[in-house]
């Protein structure tokens, strides 16, 4: 088709040979330029969770020793010393009573994830962070530190070398810190002691929770699943919910059935919302957002006040007058008279917005306060969320 396409533009074979390149990348260009059908779909697995496929969060209580005198000061952190009698009279050794004045301790806090259907012996990753006042962990060892749930049972137990990626130096007159020094991880250095017992395999009714709930992204999400399934086996109980009914003599079971399922892709809807930083100025439009026939005119009164001295001396040779030193003022005034009215009509897209008010030279902290301004005057269709 090229060719003949070609051989009708121009009879000359050199000029036909150097257009075939061409042609074939501006092909390519408007085949890839087409939207696919697919383009703005996500798979289930990616904006919903699965009943029972969940992590837990453990936490413990321990020490570190082996610092090089950057742990704890004893005097200061009563909890540490506590600690470290305590651990010391479990292992037969009596300092109750002394003074204790290492500086190589440091009690911390040991934190992790326990990963869903972990068992008995799978090692898992943890973090140190320090709790008194030492300055650094490196070179640091955990001591055997049980790691409890939100139940209070022990479902792990962490001990080991401290990796920590920051690092302090200190000088008479200087100091140089890289990172965080107080906080390091352990890989692989939590051992799972205790499983939590869920059956999948036997389930008869899985529920789908939606990690951004919404009516219609619910309603899609069951629409896909019971046309893969050719069966009405799911159907949304709420804006976060789909409640999923496993199909008798399904080929694998409730494990089989998730597996195809969370490959399953779906369009998901979304809010008309703007979340706006107020911190670093930060803004956020959803594609949905509208807006209302609406005039916006942005302009600041601006003065500028320059403190200057100058110095004015007597002219050569001169007998009379004296060196001084004179202040000058230079104030300048910008009342914004560049600035102009603009008028946004009804039913225009975020690019439609934001051409607008860049149009208006307006920068993120004014183009705050200007959408604020629009939803007050009830001509902004979507929600503002400040962080």
């Amino acid at each position: 088709m090229i060719n003949g396409f070609l051989r009708h533009l121009s009879p000359d074979l050199s000029l036909r040979r150097s257009l075939i390149p061409l042609a074939f990348i501006a092909l390519s260009m408007a085949i890839v330029g087409q939207p696919g059908p697919a383009s703005a779909q996500s798979r289930i697995k990616d904006i919903a969770d699965f009943e029972g496929v969940r992590e837990n969060l453990l936490v413990g209580y321990g020490l570190v020793v082996g610092l090089n005198g950057t742990g704890d000061t004893l005097t200061n952190s009563k909890f540490t010393e506590h600690s470290l009698v305590g651990m010391l009279e479990r292992l037969g050794v009596n300092t109750r009573g002394d003074t204790l004045k290492t500086a190589n301790v440091a009690a911390v806090m040991v934190t992790s994830t326990l990963p869903p259907f972990a068992r008995q012996g799978t090692r898992i990753d943890v973090t140190v962070s320090a709790l008194g006042d030492a300055s650094s962990l490196l070179g640091g060892t955990l001591l055997v530190t049980p790691m409890v749930g939100a139940d209070g049972e022990v479902y792990s137990v962490a001990q080991g070398q401290i990796a920590v990626g920051g690092f302090s130096a200190q000088g008479n007159a200087a100091t140089i810190t890289k990172g965080v020094p107080t906080s390091g991880r352990l890989p692989n250095g939590g051992i799972v002691e205790r499983e939590l017992r869920f059956d999948m395999g036997s389930l008869t009714n899985i529920r789908i929770s939606l990690r951004n709930p919404d009516l219609t992204t619910a309603r899609r999400v069951s629409q896909a699943i019971n046309s893969f399934l050719k069966v009405d086996a799911s159907v949304p109980t709420d804006p976060g919910t789909v409640k999923l009914t496993v199909p008798e003599a399904y080929p694998g079971g409730p494990v089989a059935l998730l597996t195809d399922i969370e490959q399953l892709r779906i369009r998901p809807d979304q809010v008309a919302r703007v979340v706006i930083d107020e911190q670093s100025g930060v803004i956020v439009m959803g594609e949905n957002v509208r807006i209302s026939t609406v005039a916006i005119a942005q302009g600041n009164l601006t003065i500028r006040i320059t403190e200057s001295q100058q110095v004015s001396q007597p002219n050569a040779f001169a007998n009379t007058g004296t060196t001084q030193t004179v202040d000058r003022t230079t104030i300048d005034i910008d009342e914004g008279t560049d600035r102009k009215l603009a008028v946004l009509p009804a039913g225009v897209s975020l690019q439609d917005l934001v051409n607008g008010l860049n149009a208006l030279g307006v920068g993120p902290r004014d183009m705050i306060t200007i959408l604020q301004t629009i939803k007050a005057a009830g001509a902004l269709q979507a929600e503002i969320e400040v962080m």
